[in-house]
């Protein structure tokens, strides 16, 4: 009896041990709870300057933090900086910065914008002001995927041969006002980049359409990269454009190969009805492990080689 009991508390420890090891597998109960936060009407819509912008900021800190990730900008996980807009001057934002440090020559940028439109106020009408708009799919989708790809590199036991930079950026929907400003004030030297890949609206994936992956000739090795990947239940198509409405375009412009997820428009879009109820968590999920693979192709090369508008 004894020895039954010592059987069954070994096999216990194990297979405790076995799901703790696993836990840093892309997660979409994990992705669906993160994008209820930040999604949820406790935030009001993430806007740039509004209380709910500031507080997703300080959580994503915070879920940096509770990942290992070291301060990404000296003694803060802050990159504060003000813009103008329209009528509106020296508006507030701040980027949320991560890394994690494996001794590399060269990093790998993961990014996602935490803003959303919050109550419009600083859209000049644009969109219905004082009304929530909660951005589930935009973007809080983005920076679950985010947080998943942090925990995956923090927690799978490895170390990469290359450094990763997690930017979680600001006042996005304002003009990609927190890529510009990091990418004319990084963290880390531009020419030290491997490449960036940028997550914006990877919530509502649709079967038919599959998910658009951008930035496909921004690098010479892309192609080689991507080839004979493939991830059940996901399909994707690629698209040579470095630049575009999203964060990753800034990087592009300052000369870094970029990468872009991006499941598509719906009639949702900027508008206070994109909520979590309408996440796609379990593809959510898919499109990260799809991505991983993609970061693991791209870990072969040295370097990447930037291609650039004029040579395309």
């Amino acid at each position: 009896m004894y020895k039954k009991i010592i059987a069954a508390a070994l096999l216990l420890a194990f297979s405790a041990n076995m799901t703790f090891a696993q836990d840093y597998q892309p997660s979409a109960s994990r992705i669906k709870a993160n994008v209820g936060y930040l999604a949820s009407e406790k935030l009001k819509g993430r806007g740039t300057a509004e209380k709910g912008g500031k507080k997703a900021s300080a959580w994503v800190a915070k879920q940096f933090k509770k990942l290992g990730l070291q301060l990404g900008n000296g003694n803060s996980y802050f990159q504060d900086f003000t813009f103008n807009k329209n009528k509106h001057n020296n508006i507030p934002s701040r980027n949320v910065i991560g890394y994690l440090d494996n001794g590399a020559a060269y990093t790998i940028v993961i990014g996602a914008h935490y803003d959303h439109l919050g109550t419009a106020g600083l859209f000049d009408g644009k969109y219905p002001v004082g009304q929530i708009h909660n951005g589930a799919d935009d973007n809080a989708s983005g920076v679950a995927g985010l947080l998943e790809f942090a925990r995956y590199y923090t927690q799978n036991g490895e170390k990469e041969p290359f450094n990763f930079l997690f930017i979680s950026f600001g006042g996005e929907e304002l003009g990609l006002q927190g890529s510009k400003y990091y990418v004319a004030h990084p963290t880390l030297p531009l020419e030290k980049m491997h490449f960036m890949l940028n997550m914006d609206m990877i919530g509502r994936y649709n079967g038919e359409r599959g998910i658009g992956i951008g930035g496909y000739g921004s690098a010479q090795e892309w192609p080689a990269i991507f080839k004979d990947v493939k991830q059940d239940g996901i399909k994707y198509f690629t698209d040579a454009a470095g630049k575009g409405g999203s964060d990753h375009g800034s990087f592009f412009v300052a000369g870094v190969p970029v990468m872009f997820f991006h499941t598509g428009g719906h009639d949702d879009y900027h508008k206070p009805t994109d909520d979590v109820e309408k996440l796609k968590a379990v593809e959510e999920a898919s499109i990260i492990e799809l991505g991983l693979k993609l970061l693991g192709n791209a870990m072969k090369y040295p370097k990447l080689n930037y291609v650039g508008e004029e040579k395309k």
